[in-house]
């Protein structure tokens, strides 16, 4: 049996296959583990933790002041220190962003269908553009030019969209129900013509290439190092999302037999419930707040995967 290969060197590989941009890195670390604890760091401790990235601390500071203007992340000065918070319409963000990344593994689906009708002479042509870009992002497929559909939508999301866009009274939601009397055959027909499925089953497919060897790695490390554990857990949590973005989260009635979606929420549930006490301590050990070190987490971040708690006593050493 060939040997795990050392936590180190998987790390110095997936920096490089992935290859990170800092702006999105941070988004990461953001969502994935400072939210949780407030949402609030200052910026030198933040830059000391991106360091471990090979980020710089002028990538750090630009990046850091484009989210600002993108209204991700708002600055409070307290003294000459600078504290970087998540804005009220960056925790909206990042929470349909969780429900996507942090599902149970089993969903249910009421065999509905949601459809969005935005042919509507109220909205122009750019506008028209616009909404059908937005609302391919959160997984909705055209079955028509001015027809949009998805089985299991995120209300919230769509709703925020709309409002956002000011069309919220111009476009029709409006609900369908499949006739299952002929099976699901045409029905997966209809999904392959409005996703691109095939993309999504090879991004699938390198995402399991490149962390399968991660969990083989630490199932046969004696101790867990803060540090390692930290790197992968971002890591893996930013290359998930990046393929979840692309993702319309499908019922699996609709997708092929051995969807590698599946296999990989389950991998990456598994590798972040046994690395979780160790990156934890590592991150909280490395940041500050205005009001000295990080808080412990809120009650729901172990709610993550379907429940996290069974796992977070598992410490480095």
């Amino acid at each position: 049996m060939a040997r795990p290969r050392r936590t180190e060197d998987l790390v110095a590989n997936l920096l490089q296959a992935i290859a990170p941009r800092a702006k999105s890195l941070i988004i990461t670390v953001y969502g994935d583990a400072i939210l949780p604890h407030g949402g609030s760091a200052w910026l030198g401790s933040l830059i000391d933790l991106m360091a471990h990235f090979d980020m710089s601390e002028r990538i750090v500071r630009t990046s850091v002041f484009r989210l600002g203007k993108d209204d991700w992340l708002t600055n409070t000065q307290i003294g000459r220190r600078s504290f970087y918070r998540v804005t009220e319409s960056g925790r909206e963000r990042f929470a349909a962003a969780e429900r996507r990344i942090y599902a149970p593994l089993v969903r249910y689906w009421d065999r509905g269908w949601h459809m969005v009708l935005i042919g509507q002479p109220s909205i122009g042509p750019e506008l028209r553009e616009k909404l059908r870009s937005e609302l391919a992002w959160l997984g909705f497929g055209a079955v028509a030019p001015n027809v949009l559909t998805h089985p299991a939508y995120d209300e919230a999301a769509l709703h925020r969209l709309l409002r956002e866009l000011g069309v919220a009274d111009k476009v029709v939601v409006m609900r369908a129900e499949h006739d299952r009397s002929g099976g699901f055959g045409a029905m997966r027909e209809l999904v392959r013509d409005c996703w691109d499925i095939e993309r999504l089953e090879a991004d699938y497919a390198g995402f399991l290439t490149r962390f399968r060897p991660v969990w083989q790695a630490l199932e046969g490390a004696d101790e867990l190092d803060p540090r390692q554990c930290f790197l992968l857990r971002t890591l893996m949590i930013h290359d998930f999302r990046r393929i979840l973005l692309r993702d319309p989260l499908l019922p699996p009635d609709l997708l092929p037999h051995d969807w590698p979606g599946q296999a990989s929420r389950m991998l990456t549930r598994n590798i972040y419930r046994l690395i979780l006490g160790p990156s934890e301590s590592f991150v909280m050990n490395g940041l500050t707040t205005a009001d000295g070190p990080l808080p412990e987490a809120a009650p729901s971040f172990l709610d993550r995967f379907g429940g996290l708690g069974e796992e977070q006593g598992r410490m480095a050493g």
